[in-house]
């Protein structure tokens, strides 16, 4: 199996540019200045790169949208990683700074634009450090700057550390927090390509998806492209948490089977224990059951069964697990994280905590299900943000899923694993 990115991740010099560099580092970006913009954004048409944040949407067709004007651009590079589930991007910064410089620099050529920022989760203070550094050098030796390489083009760099808001990995939210306002979601039209940073056109691109930019311009569109499933070209990186012989993560062609994601490659439930759901991409992918994960872990295979690959976080969760504490945690986490903004989500969030920790600690009334459904149904699709569907995901499909273990706990006014869920706000 080919490899895109993670080929030299295993040497601890990789991160800095001698070593980068001797191993064929800033070789796409020499090609690409002497490539025109449409040329560029052609080839990550043909590699069917599609977007590693968690909606993956066509990375040249978003680069497409921006106006067609001479205003200038701003190229936001979304790192904030706040997915539950989901450690992927961070091993990019912290092991392949300058795979992501330099695909920065191929797409803001691409794009014309010439101020870029990192906006960065607070919480990732190592990553930011390696991140300054690998700009310092790609500065030094004229990877970034004025007339990169005498090619003309001018582009500036800057890592923007987040504050801990995981709201502000939705890119509006984002974009404000950059711009030094509350991380409050905006309403679109217009979108961040005609209205963004500074009120600039803004292109925000995932950690990963320009991460794979280098490899794309080196060998092809159509190469990467081939590596992937029909419609998902490339590899991905998956991070598989949970209940595992062998956690961590994994690159992988786009389209490897779910199954054989946890049993071949993580070598199986840990203590050859029997699988009960698994978590797909991230926390707030719908759940599935055992029975439902032989299956393409790609875009359009993910949701023909109802859930969704999202930002590449895989959680196996083992029998013997109490799925109503496991709920009780996520929404503990998504009450925490509402900014407030929208009724729905910040009225709807502390319901769904409330509720599903008095299931959890034998206090569960007859209609609570009924009524934790209801509370979807009044949520999703109706929040400036995607926050509240992010909530409500789970909630409909845990309660579709396992109904009969809320139901059990509800009857029996205990919960039959004998976890109490203790809410960090209650």
């Amino acid at each position: 199996m080919e490899l895109v990115l993670t080929t030299h991740f295993g040497n601890d010099q990789y991160r800095t540019i001698g070593t980068y560099q001797e191993l064929g580092g800033y070789v796409a970006l020499k090609k690409a200045l002497g490539m025109t913009s449409d040329a560029i954004i052609d080839e990550v048409k043909k590699a069917s790169l599609r977007g590693r944040g968690g909606a993956g949407f066509p990375a040249g067709i978003k680069w497409g949208f921006l106006p067609k004007n001479d205003r200038p651009r701003v190229l936001v590079i979304n790192a904030d990683e706040g997915e539950p589930g989901t450690f992927k991007d961070r091993l990019i910064m912290s092991r392949g700074p300058h795979l992501l410089i330099e695909g920065i620099a191929i797409a803001a050529f691409a794009l014309n634009a010439h101020m870029s920022y990192i906006y960065i989760r607070g919480e990732f203070v190592k990553e930011a450090n390696i991140l300054n550094e690998a700009i310092d050098e790609a500065y030094a030796k004229g990877f970034l700057g004025k007339n990169i390489l005498g090619s003309g083009f001018d582009l500036d760099l800057t890592v923007h550390r987040g504050a801990g808001a995981y709201v502000c990995g939705e890119e509006t939210s984002l974009i404000n927090s950059l711009e030094g306002k509350r991380g409050w979601p905006r309403l679109k039209p217009p979108f961040p390509a005609v209205v963004g940073a500074f009120g600039l056109p803004t292109i925000v691109n995932n950690v990963e998806t320009l991460a794979d930019v280098p490899w794309i311009i080196t060998n092809g569109g159509e190469k990467f492209a081939s590596l992937g499933s029909e419609k998902n070209g490339g590899t991905r990186l998956i991070g598989v948490s949970g209940w595992v012989e062998k956690p961590g993560v994994y690159e992988l062609p786009c389209g490897t089977n779910l199954k054989d994601i946890i049993y071949k490659h993580c070598g199986g439930i840990k203590n050859g224990k029997a699988l009960k759901a698994v978590i797909p991409g991230g926390s707030s992918t719908p759940v599935l059951r055992p029975e439902e994960i032989d299956v393409a872990y790609d875009i359009e295979s993910m949701a023909k069964i109802g859930s969704a690959s999202g930002s590449g976080g895989v959680i196996v969760i083992p029998e013997g697990t109490c799925m109503v504490r496991i709920l009780g945690v996520l929404m503990n986490f998504y009450a925490h994280e509402s900014c407030g903004q929208c009724t729905p989500c910040r009225e709807g969030t502390g319901w769904f905590k409330t509720i599903v920790s008095r299931i959890e600690n034998g206090k569960g009334k007859p209609g609570d299900i009924d009524l934790l459904l209801d509370l979807c149904d009044n949520m999703m699709g109706r929040t400036v943000c995607p926050l509240s569907e992010a909530a409500g995901m789970p909630v409909k499909s845990f309660l579709t899923k396992f109904r009969d273990e809320f139901e059990q706990h509800i009857r029996d006014q205990k919960c039959p694993y004998g976890n109490k869920f203790q809410s960090a706000h209650a």
